[in-house]
Order: C-alpha cells, then structure tokens, then sequence
C-alpha cells in the first residue's frame, strides 16, 4: 500500500526526533568514556567534546589498582546479588497468594500493597526504625530498606492470574503442594516477568547510594556509588582550585570520577544482552490484564 503525503511527513518527524533522542542519550556516555582516557590538561581546558584529547591510560591504571575502588566494588556486588535475590524472593511470595481466587485475603491484601504505593512512612522514620532494631552500619540493613517494590508485586500478580487454573488443578490432582506448583508451573511460565522486576531490582542495588550512605558508616562496607559521589564531591571542591593544580600530571582527580564511572557501569552493560529477549515482553504484562 502505497503511503500518503502526511505518513511520509509523520514517519520523518518521528524519526528525527528518535535520532535526536538517541544522540542526547548516547553523548554523555561517550564523554565520560573519552574523557576518562585524555589528559587532565585537555579537561581542564574544555577540549575534549567526544573523542580523547592526550590519549591516557593512568587513569584506569590508578582505579584498578586503588584498594579502596576494588572493596567497594566487592561490596556493590554483594548488595546487588544477595539484596536482588532477596528482593524477587518477596516478592514472589507476596505475589502468588494474591493471586489466587480461593485465598480469601487476596483483596485486602492487594489494598495493602496499593496503599504503600501511594503513603509511606518517609526517610527519617524508615532510619530511626533501622536505628531501633540495631541495624545501623551493618550489611543487613542495606539489603532489608527498599527489599521489596508493591509495583512489582502486582505486576508479578497479574502474570501469575494469567496462568490458566486448569494448570493447577491437574498438579493438585497427582498430590503437588503450594511450593510445588509455585517452582514448577508459575515460575518456569513467568521468565519474561520474573527477568524484568530482577533487572530492575539489580539496576537500583547497583546505583543506589543513598540509603548505604544514610546507613553505614564504616568505609569497608561502603558500595562503589558511595565512593564514587565521594570522589565527585571532591572532584567539584577541586575545581575551584584548578588554577593551583598541576594540569600536567598524567592523571586528576576529575579523570579519576571519569574512569570509576565507565568501570562502575560494566556489569550492567554485560548482564542486560542475556535478559534483553524478556524484557519487552515482561514490560508489556501490565497492560494485558490488570
């Protein structure tokens, strides 16, 4: 079929638009990734636009040799691996009883989970709970603030509505239980869901930073995006004495912020291909059945 003038308009627009939004994504990346290998000198002068200026490995050198970045390193992994897990084991388990016709709570429950969406308790009692059960400056309370998400909770709820119930009735039959049924028909049917809240859930234990700031104390136990706003904080306080800095040394502070960033962003670059096929369509469930 033949296309009008104004689909030949629209279709233009819309992909101009598309470009536009891609190089206003895209830049950033690519500046942090060439300013992190060109020399102080070039970033102190404002050369450097895309593309490197005094092409420089010191930088990645400095991190990947500092103590401090590769403990912080171990410890967002940590929080990313055991806080992720634990996040979609909550709400799995809150998801699958609500789902269900025969539990007669479902109703109540499911407002609960809505309202937490809509009213929460806010910042400072959120501490002063962790402070009361002795939970401050420890790895536990970073994992436990924020382990569980009511959005996902219904939205794993409504994939596993979307389960037919003859499924269940015929594990019931041969003598399948609860956790039974739960492991070996809901979970296996529901990897487009189960992959996108698990995405989610990895990308805000990765670069949340300010409740293990608000939380902890120690820096052994400190995650990366911590140390990173650190250096960042630095690295602007530094500024301001640029004109007494060394712009010759092979490496600053600003290309050291630079340099953490690209290394702080790898694991993610490197989990999402292997999920990328469920995404789309864990995204899409919501709007199939509420």
């Amino acid at each position: 079929m033949k296309k009008t003038a104004g689909e030949w308009i629209f279709e233009g627009i819309n992909g101009l638009l598309l470009i536009l939004l891609a190089c206003a994504t895209a830049y950033p990346i690519l500046y942090v990734l060439g300013a992190s290998f060109s020399s102080p000198e070039s970033i102190y002068r404002g050369e450097v636009w895309l593309l490197p200026k005094g092409f420089s490995t010191e930088a990645y050198k400095n991190v990947l040799t500092d103590p401090s970045i590769w403990s912080s390193y171990g410890n967002s992994i940590f929080y990313t691996v055991v806080g992720t897990a634990l996040s979609v084991v909550l709400t799995v388990s809150g998801a699958y009883p609500i789902s269900k016709k025969r539990f007669q709570g479902r109703v109540f429950f499911t407002f609960l989970f809505a309202l937490t969406m809509w009213f929460n308790a806010g910042l400072i009692p959120a501490y002063l709970n962790i402070q009361e059960l002795g939970l401050y400056n420890t790895r536990l309370s970073v994992l436990l603030v924020g382990a569980c998400s009511a959005f996902y909770i219904i939205l794993v709820r409504t994939n596993f509505q979307a389960i037919p119930d003859s499924l269940e009735e015929a594990a019931t039959i041969d003598g399948a239980n609860d956790l039974t049924i739960l492991m070996r028909i809901y979970l296996p049917l529901s990897k487009p869901a189960i992959a996108t809240i698990t995405l989610f859930y990895a990308v805000s234990r990765w670069n949340g930073y300010l409740w293990p700031m608000i939380l902890l104390k120690d820096l052994d136990k400190m995650p990366l995006q911590v140390l990173l706003k650190k250096l960042v904080v630095e690295s602007g306080a530094g500024g301001e004495l640029a004109a007494v800095m060394d712009i010759t040394s092979p490496i600053s502070q600003e290309t050291m912020v630079y340099a953490t960033i690209i290394v702080a962003t790898i694991p993610m670059l490197l989990v999402y291909p292997f999920i990328q096929k469920y995404f789309e369509k864990g995204m899409m469930i919501g709007s199939v059945k509420g």
